[in-house]
C-alpha cells in the first residue's frame, strides 16, 4: 500500500483551511500513513461472521421503573417564581421568535 504523499496532507490541509508548514505535512503524512494501516489491519481481522457491533459487551438498561410519588403542585412549584404565566415559569425571548 503506498503511503500518502505530502500532496494529498496538502490538499487535507486546504480542504480544512489549514494552513501546514512544510514540517507539518511530512509529520502528518507519518501519522495518518499509520492510521490508515491501522484500520486496514483491523478490517483484515473482522471477517463475516462477526457481527458490527458499537460495545464490545452487552449494554443493559441500569435505570429503575417509574413510580408515582408525591410531588409538588403546580401553586408550589410555581411560588417562587419570578413570573408566571398560564400555570408555567416565564422567562425572557432569547431567540427573537413569536
Amino acid at each position: 500500500m503506498p503511503g500518502i504523499t505530502r500532496e494529498e496532507v496538502a490538499h487535507l490541509g486546504r480542504l480544512s483551511r489549514l494552513e501546514l508548514k512544510d514540517e507539518e505535512l511530512d509529520h502528518f503524512a507519518e501519522q495518518l500513513d499509520a492510521i490508515i494501516g491501522a484500520v486496514a489491519r483491523v478490517s483484515e481481522v473482522a471477517g463475516e461472521d462477526v457481527p458490527p457491533t458499537s460495545h464490545p459487551l452487552p449494554l443493559t438498561n441500569v435505570m429503575r421503573p417509574d413510580q408515582v410519588r408525591p410531588s409538588l403542585t403546580p401553586e408550589q412549584a410555581l411560588s417562587s417564581a419570578p413570573a408566571q404565566e398560564q400555570q408555567r415559569f416565564k422567562v425572557p425571548q432569547i431567540l427573537g421568535e413569536d
